[in-house]
């Protein structure tokens, strides 16, 4: 019995060593590839292109600006609600689960600019095949993850737009 106690024991260990390993591993893969920094770059431009959005239908339907306050709350939503450190671990667990950890390692050297050997160059090949399907897997993880802004946006504007002081082709004297 002691010796299967052991067995059993040695048996875990090994594997939430091995598992460990791989969850740096895909860790410094997110690193290395600048992901964090790419995806908060894209956070900033699609909350731009919201704002710029959102301002065009209050200008056309309302004859209103949309007050500068407004957009910044706008903007601290989409900043808080998409910030990086939200999904970083379950972007980690996606690459795990469609990379092999030989081709996360395969990446993170072409990442660090360390070159592939050419026997390498097919099993490159096939990882930067699941790109699109990475891409697309954590698209949907992030949109299942997050409450998203736009009740809070709308519910914000409707609130301005209500305000009985407001006058078309001006923001409230507040502002």
């Amino acid at each position: 019995m002691r010796v299967s106690y052991l067995s059993l024991l040695s048996v875990l260990i090994f594997t939430s060593a091995v598992g460990a390993a791989e969850i740096r591993d895909a860790n410094r893969l997110l690193r290395v590839s600048n992901l964090a920094s790419q995806f908060e770059s894209m956070t900033l431009l699609q909350t731009r292109n919201i704002i710029r959005t959102y301002t065009s239908i209050v200008a056309m339907s309302a004859g209103v600006e949309l007050p500068q306050w407004i957009q910044m709350e706008i903007a601290v939503c989409y900043e808080k609600t998409f910030a990086w450190e939200k999904f970083e671990d379950g972007v980690a667990q996606i690459l795990l689960d469609n990379f092999s950890n030989h081709e996360i390692l395969l990446l993170t050297d072409f990442y660090r600019s360390e070159g592939l050997p050419p026997n390498e160059i097919p099993s490159f090949k096939a990882a930067i095949a699941k790109g699109e399907m990475i891409q697309q897997l954590t698209a949907d993880y992030i949109l299942a993850n997050s409450d998203g802004c736009a009740k809070h946006d709308i519910d914000l504007i409707l609130g301005f737009l209500a305000d009985p002081q407001l006058e078309p082709d001006k923001t409230l004297a507040a502002e």
